[in-house]
């Protein structure tokens, strides 16, 4: 124990910058960093396994690389004897072997954490300071001032205020450089073939990361996910290397097909950045402006820079201040009234709908699809289908490496489900088979036929669609963007409707229930 108390700083696993608020100005001669890993952190939903080892591989590197720099890092290891379990046990730990001066600690990105950490002033006999996460732009109170007073929380508005206070793609005059602020009218291209797109760089695994696979094979061979090929992104410098990969090599063709989807094909054009900057391992707006400078050097088109801006100062800001306006009732949300239970082929991928088969497949073996893939294929599936939003957001919180609650949740329960009723979508995003069949070469080779509209031979999401539609006919009739679409149901007249709505009762019955403890732990 150092002569003078230091002060105690605990880094979370999402928290790996060396520009954390807490960290910057710290000196290493009265610091003492704490990096937990934690039983609660890994299963309070069972997560992939690959993302188990990608977080805690990235906190020893990041714990290694503190060290280096000087400081005294406290790290309690999952497999550490005296383990206590959670944060706030690990804190209470800590406290007794450094008797702190006082503990800095950025605030957490998820509710329940945050909630733990604001019970430690009653607990703990020592001060605690509480910082805000500057690696965003927009505080959670921002968010909410911006929110106040408005009909509609439109992401559209909000992301231009975001190019407004950081200057991205705003030329000398304050306008948008090229005269629009969105260009995803551009960015919807099918695909062509087999793509052939470059591969994202792929990273073996070193000593550190070796050691993090076998102790999550041994301690969690029950959890989702396989462990066959972890070639994730585990340093700044490794996650450096893939950002100036996709700099490099995919930016251009990004924009045209972000939402293009070939079977047996993972990554496409995708940036595969999303676990990284979620850790911490990369600094969103140093990518911003390496996109704009991709466009300015004349590297990457208009179209594709600003989709990937957007994604990130627009989208990722967005639903991480949604997320704290609408916490904890966002998480608990059924404006649908959804209740039939999650699939079992969500776990083992035994479906014969190819599009979902595939998806499934690439997020058991790699723990990432790309957003189309969740959002129009798995998501409006579970949409169609009325699956219970708790067991959608229990998945896909834990089978994705990039997902932490706070851009997970808003997306299921918003983007996805519609659970919140229109607070972050203006509609829901529901699709027949022909959508699908449009983005992807999914359909040539299913076992089902997506021009055949009902019975056992057509695509499942046909039947589904209007099955969907004709059961919140009273909640979305007057909706502006789908209103519409209930005069084609009416022309159709009573036999073609009870085909259809025949057709997706007796495929919804013909669904297994996923058995109990696959997302969580039963016991």
């Amino acid at each position: 124990m150092s002569a003078i108390a230091p002060t105690l700083i605990p880094v979370l696993g999402d928290q790996l910058s060396h520009n954390l608020a807490s960290l910057r100005g710290a000196s290493p001669s009265n610091t003492v960093v704490l990096m937990m890993e934690v039983w609660d952190e890994a299963t309070y939903v069972k997560h992939h396994k690959q993302k188990i080892v990608l977080i805690f591989s990235a906190m020893r590197h990041f714990a290694a690389e503190l060290r280096k720099a000087g400081f005294d890092v406290d790290y309690v290891a999952l497999d550490d004897p005296d383990n206590a379990g959670t944060f706030t046990g690990e804190v209470a730990r800590a406290i007794e072997r450094h008797n702190p001066k006082a503990i800095h600690i950025v605030e957490a990105s998820e509710w329940r954490v945050q909630q733990a950490i604001e019970e430690w002033p009653d607990k703990f006999d020592c001060p605690i300071e509480v910082l805000g996460d500057d690696r965003f732009l927009c505080t959670p109170s921002e968010f909410r001032d911006w929110a106040e007073g408005r009909k509609a929380l439109t992401m559209e508005h909000f992301y231009r205020e975001m190019r407004r206070k950081t200057g991205l793609l705003i030329d000398n005059q304050g306008r948008p450089v090229g005269g629009e602020w969105n260009y995803d009218k551009d960015n919807r291209e099918p695909p062509k073939g087999t793509m052939n797109a470059p591969s994202p760089p792929k990273f073996s695994p070193d000593a550190i990361t070796t050691d993090v696979i076998r102790l999550v094979a041994d301690t969690f061979d029950d959890h989702f996910g396989n462990l066959d090929q972890f070639d994730w992104p585990v340093t700044h410098e490794e996650a450096e290397q893939a950002a100036d990969a996709f700099f490099a090599e995919r930016i251009e063709k990004f924009g045209p097909y972000q939402d293009a989807m070939v079977h047996g094909s993972d990554d496409l054009y995708h940036s595969m950045l999303s676990t990284s900057i979620n850790c911490g391992l990369l600094d969103p707006m140093d990518l911003c402006r390496r996109a704009e400078e991709a466009y300015t050097e004349g590297r990457a088109p208009l179209n594709s820079v600003e989709g990937f801006v957007r994604q990130i100062i627009g989208w990722r800001e967005y639903v991480r201040g949604f997320y704290w306006r609408f916490m904890p009732d966002l998480a608990t949300d059924n404006a649908m009234n959804a209740h039939r239970p999650l699939p079992e082929f969500f776990w083992t991928g035994d479906t014969d709908m190819r599009c979902l088969s595939d998806c499934i497949r690439s997020t058991h073996n790699n723990a990432h699809a790309h957003h189309i893939q969740r959002l129009m294929v798995l998501g409006n599936f579970c949409l169609l289908a009325g699956i219970n939003p708790q067991d959608v957001q229990d998945w896909y919180l834990a089978v994705y490496a990039d997902a932490f609650e706070w851009v997970e949740l808003p997306n299921v329960a918003g983007m996805i489900l519609y659970a919140d009723g229109g607070k972050l979508a203006t509609k829901p995003y529901a699709a027949s088979g022909n959508y699908i069949n449009k983005m992807s070469d999914y359909c040539k080779e299913c076992r089902y036929k997506v021009t055949v509209k009902t019975g056992e031979d057509a695509c499942p999401f046909n039947p589904l669609y209007w099955h969907f539609m004709d059961r919140h006919r009273e909640q979305l009739s007057n909706n502006h963007r789908i209103g519409r679409i209930f005069a084609t149901w009416d022309r159709m007249g009573e036999e073609k409707q009870r085909e259809y709505i025949n057709s997706a009762d007796t495929f919804l019955a013909s669904l297994t229930p996923a058995s109990s403890g696959w997302a969580r732990s039963t016991s």
